[in-house]
């Protein structure tokens, strides 16, 4: 709302410096009271083109187009001076309208630059500002570049892989934080904690109308749910995950001194107290959020499960996507040699590892195809799927912990099977993994759900976060906006988005529902494809991927 009430603000000062302006220019004065007309015949005083006025309908490029047209009006009266042509720009919807109440006030028109012969200066500054305005056009409202940074989605999409996603599939979102440098996210280049953007103006979420819906398995890019609090030295972390480590930590503490444990949530609270007082921490708008990229397996009102690693909706197995991979384990297999995993198996080096366990044994990712070949290959050798349980604490004990039986006893007494809590609700009641999760109803714009102390770690961050109220339990009530609440409807619709690379990724499963207003778009096609680790010689162009679209 600020950034509408500073336009409309502006605008209504400039329309009545405009009374005097336009009439003094020659104009008839009936055009400084017609909306739209107003505008152009600004364009027409200060000699711009006529088609400026579509680029005032872009947030942010308004804005700064506006300051331009308002120093160029300034200057077309012969206000030519430093401080008239700052006072216009910043203060045009004052400045303008003391200056039109000057009476020898004259057109003298702008300068023209036509008969001027351009420098080589000018040449560059005025191709790189059109360039600049014209790419930020694109990028926000049809089709932005992006690459792929981990692998998280493989086989479908590889690391390495340059892709486009399209704006205007779901419809473009207007930028929240206009006021940015441009083609920077959310840090100025060269810097890990200076921010690209100005929050003296946020705009609220609008999208314009899109060709389709989201849609149960279009691979979705979008503004990353648990990014709203970064820790500046660990971007790439779950700041709410780095608290819940702190929290565990210290529980292990208590529990290796024989101390008493302390409630989970006074752990949590001495861990946010250090990471505050010791670690740079940095608060991003929506739009300013890291940008991450899964499939979207169940939309609004859907109800998803996975059992045993298989996803289920609406009590029906899901489609598998053609070129999903699971984490398999194998013990003792003969003559493993890296290089030959990934060319015959086309096996990621980087995700595969040796599983910390007392078996020594190896895991890798593989998709059913994948799997096929090597079991042909070595058919004495067992690959078991790397399943997660309900009831085991299988890849949550630390290393230094699996000679302490009589902690990780202790921990189980606790009732918490994950002890660092790292899969949503991310709570001590919901004991769920990555391979059995749920079930679960994914919220829809206009559901009511009744809202018990039990089921509220599903939808607090919904009600608290993404869709702005005030959230407090006291004396075992829940209170929404200072009123007692037994259920609650939600605003927006929300979407469940999982990687194909089941087992090597960070996605709902981690940090919950994903809001209709962090979608920025749908990846739609491969223009590059470079594989990070193989030479130029050993084929990192992939060839067969280049020109392709994406399933």
């Amino acid at each position: 709302m600020e950034y509408l009430f500073i336009l409309l603000i502006n605008y209504i000062g400039v329309s009545i410096a405009l009374v005097k302006f336009i009439p003094a220019a020659g104009y008839s004065a009936s055009h400084a009271f017609i909306p739209g007309l107003n505008i152009l015949t600004w364009l027409k005083v200060i000699k711009r083109p006529w088609w400026w006025i579509l680029l005032l309908i872009f947030p942010g490029v308004n804005f700064l187009l506006g300051i331009v047209m308002c120093v160029e009006l300034a200057k077309a009266f012969g206000y030519l001076e430093s401080k008239d042509q700052i006072l216009a720009g910043a203060f045009g919807f004052i400045y303008l309208p003391m200056l039109s109440k000057d009476k020898k006030l004259i057109y003298v028109g702008p300068e023209d630059w036509t008969k001027k012969k351009k420098t080589k200066v000018r040449e560059w500054s005025e191709a790189i500002i059109f360039a600049v305005i014209a790419a930020s056009i694109i990028r926000t409202y049809f089709l932005e570049a992006y690459t792929i940074p981990t692998p998280s989605m493989e086989k479908s999409l590889l690391v390495g892989d340059y892709l486009f996603v399209s704006k205007f599939h779901y419809g473009p979102k207007s930028p929240q934080t206009p006021l940015s440098f441009p083609f920077a996210h959310h840090t100025m280049p060269g810097t890990i904690s200076m921010k690209s953007y100005l929050e003296w103006i946020k705009l609220p979420f609008f999208r314009l109308p899109g060709f389709t819906d989201v849609e149960r398995n279009d691979v979705v890019v979008f503004n990353y749910p648990d990014g709203d609090t970064v820790v500046v030295a660990r971007q790439n972390e779950s700041y709410q995950q780095i608290i819940r480590d702190e929290a565990y930590s210290y529980k292990l503490r208590d529990l290796d001194n024989q101390m008493p444990l302390k409630e989970n949530t006074e752990y949590e609270n001495l861990a946010r107290k250090r990471i505050l007082q010791n670690d740079e921490i940095s608060v991003r708008p929506v739009d300013k959020r890291e940008n991450y990229i899964k499939r979207c397996v169940g939309i609004a009102g859907d109800k998803l499960e996975v059992k045993n690693g298989v996803l289920f909706i609406d009590d029906k197995q899901a489609e598998i996507p053609e070129e999903y991979q699971l984490n398999y384990r194998v013990k003792n297999i003969p003559n493993i040699d890296a290089a030959g995993l990934k060319e015959k198996y086309d096996v990621n080096l980087a995700a595969s590892r040796q599983a910390a366990r007392s078996d020594k044994s190896f895991v890798f990712p593989l998709t059913d195809g994948n799997l096929e070949k090597i079991r042909k290959d070595k058919p004495n050798v067992e690959f078991v799927p790397d399943f997660t349980g309900k009831d085991e604490m299988k890849g949550y004990i630390t290393n230094n912990l699996r000679n302490r039986p009589d902690i990780i006893e202790k921990l189980m007494a606790t009732g918490a099977q994950n002890p660092r809590f790292s899969n949503f609700p991310n709570d001590v009641r919901y004991n769920w993994t990555e391979d059995n999760f749920g079930p679960i109803v994914i919220p829809a714009e206009g559901a009511k759900v009744t809202l018990t102390l039990d089921n509220l770690p599903l939808y607090e961050r919904i009600i608290f976060l993404y869709e702005g109220n005030d959230l407090e339990v006291k004396d075992s009530k829940i209170f929404i906006n200072g009123a007692v609440a037994t259920s609650y409807t939600f605003k927006m619709n929300y979407y469940w988005l999982m990687g194909d690379n089941r087992h090597n990724s960070a996605d709902s499963r981690f940090w919950g529902f994903v809001p209709e207003d962090h979608v920025v778009g749908k990846a739609v096609f491969i223009w590059m494809s470079l594989d990070p680790e193989l030479s130029w010689s050993d084929g990192k162009l992939r060839f067969s991927r280049l020109f392709s679209f994406i399933d």
